[in-house]
C-alpha cells in the first residue's frame, strides 16, 4: 500500500445498535451473560414455593431441606444481581459511546503500511499493527482487538472501502 488510505464513515446510531444489541445482548435477565442464571433462580424458585407450600407435610428430619433451598435461591439472586449489574453497566457505556457517536462531525479511519488511526471529533487513537491481536470480518462488521477495541458496521461505509478495510486488516493483523 502506497502512502495512506482514508476511510470516512458514516456514522448512523441504528447501525451499531443493531450489531451491539444483537441477541438479546442488552437484555438485563436474557443477555448471553445472564440467560442461565436467570433460569436456575427461576428454577430454585418454583422448587422453594413448592416446599413453602408443603412445608406442613414435611417432617422435623426434612425441614432442613426447606432451608437448603432458601440458601440456594439466596444464592442465586446473588450471582444474578451481579451479572445483571455487569451487563447494565456495559450497556450503559455502549450508549455512552452511541451518543459521543450520535455527536459527532467527523469519524474516520487512516492508516498505511505502519499504523492505523480513528479520528472521532478530532481525539485520535493511533496504534501500530503490531498493537492489534485479532480481528474479525463478516458481512456486519468489522471488529478489532487490540490496544483499543473497535467495532465498523459495513453500513456505515461504502463497499469498496469495506473491502480494502478487510484486506488491509487480513495482511497487517498475525492471527
Amino acid at each position: 500500500m502506497s502512502g495512506e488510505k482514508v476511510i470516512t464513515l458514516n456514522v448512523n446510531r441504528k447501525d451499531f445498535e443493531e450489531i451491539y444489541f444483537s441477541g438479546n445482548q442488552g437484555s438485563l435477565f436474557f443477555s448471553s451473560t445472564t440467560r442461565g442464571k436467570t433460569v436456575t433462580t427461576l428454577v430454585i424458585g418454583l422448587i422453594l414455593l413448592i416446599l413453602f407450600c408443603f412445608k406442613d407435610d414435611l417432617s422435623k428430619e426434612k425441614f432442613g431441606i426447606l432451608y437448603f433451598v432458601s440458601f440456594l435461591f439466596l444464592l442465586c439472586t446473588v450471582y444474578l444481581s451481579l451479572s445483571i449489574n455487569k451487563v447494565s453497566r456495559w450497556k450503559k457505556e455502549v450508549n455512552k459511546y452511541l451518543k459521543s457517536l450520535e455527536d459527532s462531525n467527523i469519524y474516520e479511519i487512516r492508516f498505511n503500511n505502519d499504523i492505523f488511526n480513528v479520528n472521532l471529533n478530532h481525539q485520535e487513537e493511533l496504534s501500530k499493527w503490531e498493537d492489534f491481536q485479532s480481528f474479525d470480518a463478516n458481512d456486519e462488521f468489522i471488529s478489532l482487538e487490540g490496544k483499543y477495541n473497535y467495532m465498523f458496521p459495513k453500513k456505515s461505509m461504502n463497499k469498496a472501502d469495506y473491502e480494502t478495510l478487510k484486506q488491509v486488516l487480513k495482511k497487517n493483523i498475525k492471527q
